[in-house]
């Protein structure tokens, strides 16, 4: 009996098996890779239509699998469907298994905040001249990754340098290459936005960054034992001479570096509230002493998935020579340097002192000489 019941059983669950595989039926498309089943062709696109009353242009609808499945979207579990939410079902008996227009999708429903500062942007006000700015346009929707640990090249190219060339603007602005390599435009264009200077670990043999896990698995510590590895005092913050024997202990490894330094801005959804006629243009928030901008100042370790850690420094650091190359004029000064100046200074009018000093107490002996001779 009890064998009969099994039989029925599997009988059962094969013929319903075979019914939904075989029968006109829907499938649910909840899992990103039914989608890329279609997506990773590279020859995937919607042709464009031509009715007078309902034009569209021709759309790519391709999908990179591997830079997808790397994007902080995937590696947060958001499925396609979460993005597309007019995707309810999936049809396989028909040649596109969806709608095939899709509405735009609606970030601010998870990104609110970042809506709520776009509205009070510049970038909002074009889309009232007819400029299509969504946030694609800045973003790609299938490839966003983390910019925490990005450069200011990186965010500059993969953002304001799209549509902006800064070189034909900011007249007024003196040393224009030193600013735009080494700040972030939304420091100025973003005033609300709050700022840290990065110090990222350069590789001068490489001449390239070097990662988290480089300066970690050298150092033979974890993320977490960073900070007691450096931070000798415990007081939490990084300060100049723990960053000196930072530097001896990597370099008796064979590791010669020196600190990069760029000034970005958070990211924060503040960000998103760009200005134009509000932008910053005080040089004096940078270039005077003790300016507060550089009260912020964290050395970073970025991870491979884009984050990032960040410990906190001493800003006398950016004073020091291990970031020569960043110097605000009045605002950051290498003290080793004026040192060294001074001493050249000083050195020089103590020569000069003395040597008129020395002429002066052998004035009478040059005479009585001078008067034998004579």
């Amino acid at each position: 009996m009890k064998y009969k019941k099994r039989m029925f059983s599997s009988a059962t669950g094969l013929f319903l098996f075979w019914f939904c595989l075989m029968s006109p039926g829907i499938n649910y498309a909840l899992e990103n890779s039914e989608c890329l089943d279609c997506h990773v062709d590279e020859t995937l696109v919607r042709s464009g239509e031509k009715d007078f009353n309902d034009s569209s242009m021709k759309a790519n609808l391709y999908v990179d699998e591997n830079k997808f499945n790397h994007s902080i979207h995937n590696i947060n579990g958001i499925t396609c469907v979460d993005c597309h939410t007019d995707i309810k079902e999936l049809n396989c008996n028909q040649e596109v298994p969806h709608p095939k227009y899709l509405k735009k999708v609606e970030c601010s429903t998870c990104h609110q905040a970042e809506g709520d500062a776009f509205v009070h942007s510049v970038h909002m006000e074009a889309r009232g001249k007819g400029i299509v700015m969504q946030c694609y346009a800045c973003h790609d929707y299938h490839y966003t990754s983390h910019l925490e640990s990005a450069s200011v090249a990186e965010r500059e190219n993969g953002f304001c340098l799209r549509c902006h060339n800064p070189y034909q603007e900011h007249n007024w602005l003196p040393q224009k290459q030193a600013h735009f390599s080494f700040v972030e435009c939304t420091v100025c264009h973003a005033p609300a936005a709050p700022r840290h200077v990065h110090l990222r670990f350069y590789d001068l043999v490489t001449n390239t960054f070097l990662t988290g896990d480089k300066i970690v698995k050298t150092l033979g510590v974890g993320y977490d034992e960073f900070y007691k590895t450096v931070d000798k005092n415990n007081d939490g913050v990084i300060d100049n001479d723990e960053i000196e024997e930072l530097f001896i202990l990597l370099r008796q490894k064979d590791v010669h570096i020196i600190f990069r330094a760029e000034l970005v801005s958070e990211m924060q959804a503040i960000v998103h509230q760009v200005q134009k006629g509000g932008a910053i243009k005080d040089c004096q928030q940078c270039h005077v002493q003790d300016a507060p901008i550089f009260d912020a100042v964290t050395i970073v370790l970025n991870k491979d998935d884009g984050s990032i850690e960040h410990y906190k420094v001493n800003r006398s650091v950016l004073e020091s020579y291990h970031t020569s190359h960043f110097s605000a004029l009045g605002g950051t000064r290498v003290r080793f340097v004026d040192k060294i100046g001074l001493t050249i200074i000083f050195g020089g009018i103590a020569v000069v002192l003395i040597h008129l000093g020395v002429r002066v107490v052998t004035i009478p002996a040059r005479r009585k000489k001078s008067k034998k001779e004579q």
